[in-house]
């Protein structure tokens, strides 16, 4: 055992017996180990401090743990380790379960938008058919054979006019159709 670990060692003794204000100097010659090994891995200071903090609070529990004469920062690494891994499995949880609510909101907003938009058309045709049945029964019957298929021609023939009046209906029609479902949208 060299002189380090020898003085390591005294150390890490003097601490288990009760001097625990002695464990800052252990803190103090390996953090910069422990916060340079989370640097490389997290790219996030927070992070990286809250890991090295988690390894030295285990450090300090479980020394009792650490085998005296070996070395103690490749015991610390382990920790870290453990500590790192466990992080990640706890983020990708977490990624999995923000996505899995992304998901969800998507697929209720989706259901959402579509039962509104069947309302929404729901609303305009009942609108439309109440537009429809306040026109005047010639122009009701030139909506209606409109939507029928009829042939301009055979209803000018029902009506006994002509089909440029029939057109002339229709465009009076649709303009009322209009002005009717504005008012009823506002």
């Amino acid at each position: 055992m060299n002189a380090e670990e020898t003085n390591l060692t005294t150390l890490l003794d003097r601490i288990e017996r009760g001097e625990t204000d002695l464990y800052l100097q252990v803190v103090r010659r390996y953090e910069l180990m422990l916060r340079s090994y989370f640097a490389g891995q997290l790219y996030n200071i927070a992070e990286t401090d809250d890991l090295a903090q988690e390894v030295f609070i285990t450090a300090w529990r479980d020394l009792g743990n650490f085998r005296r004469g070996t070395d103690f920062g490749a015991w610390l690494r382990g920790i870290a380790r453990n500590r790192l891994l466990t992080h990640f499995r706890s983020q990708q949880r977490r990624a999995g379960a923000a996505e899995r609510f992304r998901e969800e909101v998507v697929r209720i907003a989706e259901q959402e938008l579509e039962a509104a938009a069947h309302r929404d058309e729901s609303d305009r045709l009942e609108r439309l058919l109440q537009c429809i049945s306040s026109l005047p029964e010639k122009l009701r019957r030139v909506v209606h054979s409109g939507l029928e298929g009829a042939r301009p021609a055979a209803l000018a023939g029902d009506l006994q006019t002509t089909v440029p009046a029939i057109y002339q209906l229709h465009y009076r029609a649709n303009q009322l159709l209009r002005e009717c479902m504005n008012k009823e949208a506002h």
